[in-house]
């Protein structure tokens, strides 16, 4: 169920990390992106789900953008893995067309620009994986068509889900 760039409305991208979960939000003609903040993960704890689906509606997202941490060649990481298993679940969700992007050198870009303006990432880690999640969604907006996983299809992982019901 691929989305045309006409279709986009506003968008929310999600920035996958360990201690972090980088968010943006494109403006209401998909054209746009814009840091919207960062959800905190807990270690040893359910990956915070519930939350996402909460920003999606609170931001009346039309659809998501989740990176895709792939290694240097391009192939799954545990990560990554881990990044397809919550797109499903938020596809699940939230009934929203969830396409998976690959987000390589998004933070390296966010670094680099935060870098450029002067600025230093001591004390702004958050604002960095917002700015991060901004470069991703921009990228997406750039492309032709955003191939979205299908919220109905049974989950490939289901084996390897785990428990993310929260």
């Amino acid at each position: 169920m691929p989305m045309m760039p006409s279709e986009r409305g506003r968008w929310m991208a999600v920035d996958w990390g360990e201690r972090r979960i980088g968010l943006a939000l494109s403006d209401p003609t998909g054209t746009i992106a814009s840091p919207a903040g960062v959800v905190q993960r807990r270690a040893g704890k359910r990956p915070p789900i519930a939350e996402l689906v909460r920003r999606a509606e609170s931001l009346e997202a039309r659809g998501i953008v989740m990176g895709l941490p792939l290694d240097g060649e391009g192939e799954d990481t545990p990560r990554s893995t881990e990044c397809r298993r919550v797109a499903s679940e938020l596809a699940r969700r939230t009934k929203l067309p969830v396409a998976l992007v690959d987000e390589r050198y998004t933070t390296a870009a966010a670094l680099r620009a935060v870098h450029e303006m002067g600025g230093s990432r001591r004390g702004r880690a958050g604002d960095v994986d917002a700015l991060a999640a901004t470069v991703l969604l921009q990228q997406a907006l750039r492309m032709q068509v955003l191939p979205a996983l299908d919220p109905d299809a049974p989950d490939a992982n289901d084996e390897e889900t785990g428990d993310l019901n929260a």
